[in-house]
């Protein structure tokens, strides 16, 4: 009788803490569609009177939408292509490799988890600046090629893998990448698919770096373009804010997606990612 009271009571608890989490994001997606005359309401619905979906097209009359995703995309694409192939790389070296001082670099890799972007960008922005390569795609990926995260998170994976396979391996002839990408990476799939995911967030909803590096139209991207939609509505909002909630909704829901059918991989990955 106890243990169906504590389950039920447990129940209740998870329904109530998810219906706070969710309201927000709910009242995101409900405002995206009224109208600014709903919007200025004394008394807030909480369902539109009229589905406005002409508000999802009109966000590209107030930026230029288009070519912020586009930017967002590539930028997006670009860091998650090279964080997964270099924490491929790195994580299989530091845990099957054999060489000098491999621990110790290990430590050096894992220290870089403390240091954020404020710290460094003013020598990589100066570094940056003096090669040409401010506003441009290389300015947002290359910086972001190698995630010390990922690098750890793999490392564990792969070490939790019997040096037989490897052995194996070898003598069907397999090379040093046909193991890595054909043997190792297979079998960390639920980690690399959680590595793909962080990337995947980290890069899409990167604000600071795409700021600082980026100083026109033509390289922005979706999170500078919806500071900018913010402050160019300034005082209006009663008049644009179903607008800027729609450019929201658009923004997010690729990372509601992936996120969907990806978390299988994100339990099972942070389950094996212990420190050994």
């Amino acid at each position: 009788m106890k243990s169906s009271v504590f389950v039920s009571a447990r129940i209740i608890a998870a329904v109530i803490v998810t219906l706070f989490m969710f309201f927000p994001i709910y009242w995101m997606g409900v405002t995206a569609l009224k109208s600014p005359e709903e919007l200025r309401l004394a008394v807030p619905t909480f369902w539109p009177e009229k589905f406005m979906w002409s508000n999802f097209l009109n966000v590209f009359d107030k930026i230029p939408f288009a070519r912020f995703s586009l930017n967002t995309i590539i930028q997006t694409v670009g860091i998650v292509v090279l964080q997964i192939n270099v924490a491929l790389m790195a994580a299989s070296a530091f845990a099957k490799g054999s060489f000098i001082g491999r621990d110790k670099l290990f430590l050096l890799v894992l220290a870089a988890l403390i240091v954020p972007d404020q710290v460094v960008f003013v020598p990589v922005y100066v570094m940056l600046s003096k090669i040409g390569w401010l506003d441009t795609y290389y300015a947002l990926i290359i910086p972001h090629a190698a995630s010390a995260y990922g690098i750890f998170l793999l490392r564990q994976m792969f070490r939790s893998i019997n040096n037989d396979v490897i052995e194996a391996s070898k003598m069907d002839g397999a090379n040093r990448m046909q193991i890595l990408y054909k043997v190792l990476a297979p079998m960390a799939m639920p980690t690399v698919v959680t590595l793909l995911v962080i990337s995947f967030i980290g890069s899409w909803n990167s604000y600071f770096w795409p700021l600082v590096m980026t100083n026109s139209d033509k390289m922005r991207v979706l999170t500078v373009g919806l500071a900018k939609m913010r402050d160019s509505i300034g005082g209006n909002e009663a008049l644009s804010f179903h607008l800027l909630m729609a450019a929201s909704v658009t923004v997010i829901i690729p990372i509601v997606v992936v996120f969907v059918f990806a978390q299988k991989h994100i339990i099972t990955a942070m389950s094996n990612s212990t420190f050994k």
